[in-house]
């Protein structure tokens, strides 16, 4: 719980979150009218011609012409030359809040200078990557160790999606089982293995081609917050040769878009110890951004593996890693034979680097000296209440909540449709996808980056002053929604 360390103040009352979700996708959608998206798509047009023109050249050269999913952005991604605190600027001099961070990684704000400094001093001297042992892997390993209350040893990967495919297979290396259960609708990076159930529990591996059924053969997802399904799983798992680990987003889903309750951490611990299974955290967002410790410290639980991603250093890139008990993550083991018998083989001449160990060294102490997690988390709330008082005053049925730092705004409800209720999942997808582009697309050109318009990170950046501009920016927009009455008339 919050003692002063951590992010979140006052944990949130999910089933009336869950009440007002659910309300928010019974009813007519919401969009903004069609008067103001035509001006925002006029912003569009007049105010970001060059990058406009450098998303044109790239889909010559660039699938979709963008190297990111992040980075597509309705009606086309907007191209950034300068990141600075709490700020973006684009190619067109544009300036914009940016409550993207990275998709999550700056806690600090964006390009921070004392980490900058550190960078560019290693750079002058070692240079990015040697192939070589550098002291700041070292340096990296003791900091992650120190703060992260399961972690023991560390080994660091480059990025979230390896740090999971490397838990994995360490998990099946140490129990001899192949069984991954994993909630339905997280996401765990881009493995054929992981690619599995995203967004929307139930959907198996419709969200991705070219991945045969064998690969995710031994993955199985469980419904949010079923600790009961979780439980059938185990036990049907145990007839079958056993579960070698359950993966969980701690907070819940997509970064806590369906969020658990508070004891949901400990079921899922408890469960695991009894069925003979490894509890793995997948911590990429999570970790340092709830606080120090992560959400494992905030909530009290140890899992036995955590996985580490964008914020272990501090945004810059080759971002990931596995932590946890030593006896499991010694099976990550470097070098010929690694001396501990059968071990989990995994790899990568950029991990480590030293360009990234300094960065996440100085940012990790950096966010530690400014208490960052707890200050970022402060504008979190400052930002939550104030969306709140927006959507009371003009009568909207839209949802805001936060856990810290990860502020979510529901507008479409998108997230939450399923195969529970398959008419209406079939009957609003597409729908409530493009609405939720274009509440997106308002925002920027409203002078706010958001994630998918319906999730935003705040930062050591974003004092009191800048989320007051972002507020006034969010009613520009929720202002210029359809009437309860059009809404209606066009379901």
């Amino acid at each position: 719980m919050s003692d002063g360390k951590y992010a979140i103040t006052t944990y949130h009352d999910v089933d009336k979150i869950y009440r007002q979700l659910d309300a928010l996708v019974s009813q007519p959608r919401r969009p903004i009218t069609r008067e103001k998206m035509a001006e925002v798509l006029q912003y569009f047009e007049t105010r970001c011609a060059r990058s406009k023109a450098l998303n044109e050249e790239a889909k010559k050269l660039i699938p979709g012409g963008v190297q990111h999913n992040l980075a597509f952005n309705y009606p086309f991604p907007l191209a950034v030359e300068r990141a600075e605190g709490a700020y973006l600027w684009d190619a067109d001099g544009n300036r914009y809040i940016d409550f993207l961070q990275a998709g999550g990684p700056t806690i600090l704000g964006s390009n921070y200078k004392p980490v900058r400094d550190k960078v560019i001093e290693l750079l002058q001297s070692c240079g990015p990557v040697t192939g070589l042992f550098h002291e700041y892997e070292l340096k990296l390993a003791e900091l992650v160790n120190r703060f992260m209350p399961a972690n023991e040893m560390f080994r660091m990967l480059g990025s979230g999606t390896e740090s999971v495919m490397a838990a994995i297979r360490g998990a099946r290396a140490y129990t001899k089982h192949r069984k991954i259960i994993k909630v339905g609708g997280a996401y765990h990076g881009w493995s054929d293995q992981m690619v599995y159930g995203l967004h929307i529990p139930g959907t198996g591996r419709l969200e991705a081609k070219g991945i045969p059924p064998s690969a995710s053969a031994n993955t199985q997802e469980f419904y949010p917050n079923s600790i009961a399904a979780l439980q059938r799983h185990l036990i049907l798992n145990r007839l079958a040769g056993g579960t070698a680990a359950v993966i969980v987003e701690p907070v819940g889903p997509e970064s806590g878009t369906r969020p658990v309750p508070f004891n949901f951490n400990q079921q899922v611990r408890d469960l695991c110890d009894e069925f003979g299974a490894l509890l793995i955290f997948d911590e990429v967002v999570t970790g340092f951004r709830i606080g120090m410790g992560g959400a494992q410290g905030y909530f009290g639980v140890k899992p036995d593996m955590t996985i580490f991603g964008k914020c272990i250093t501090g945004g810059y890139p080759m971002a990931g890693g596995v932590g946890g008990r030593a006896d499991v993550i010694m099976r990550f083991a470097a070098g010929i034979g690694g001396g501990v018998g059968e071990r989990a083989y995994i790899g990568g001449t950029l991990s480590a680097n030293p360009l990234s160990c300094v960065a996440g060294y100085h940012a990790l102490l950096e966010m530690e000296r400014t208490n960052a997690p707890v200050v970022a988390g402060k504008a979190g709330d400052r930002l939550t209440a104030g969306l709140q008082q927006i959507i009371e005053k003009h009568g909207l049925p839209f949802v805001v909540y936060n856990q810290g730092s990860i502020v979510h705004l529901e507008t479409t409800g998108t997230m939450f449709l399923d195969f529970k209720h398959p008419l209406r999942l079939a009957r609003e997808l597409k729908p409530r996808k493009h609405m939720m582009e274009e509440m997106g697309a308002a925002y920027m050109a409203s002078g706010l980056v958001t994630l998918a318009g319906s999730r935003m990170y705040t930062s050591l950046a974003d004092t009191d002053e800048v989320i007051d501009e972002a507020l006034v920016q969010f009613e520009d927009v929720l202002t210029n929604v359809v009437s309860a009455e059009q809404a209606a008339e066009t379901k």
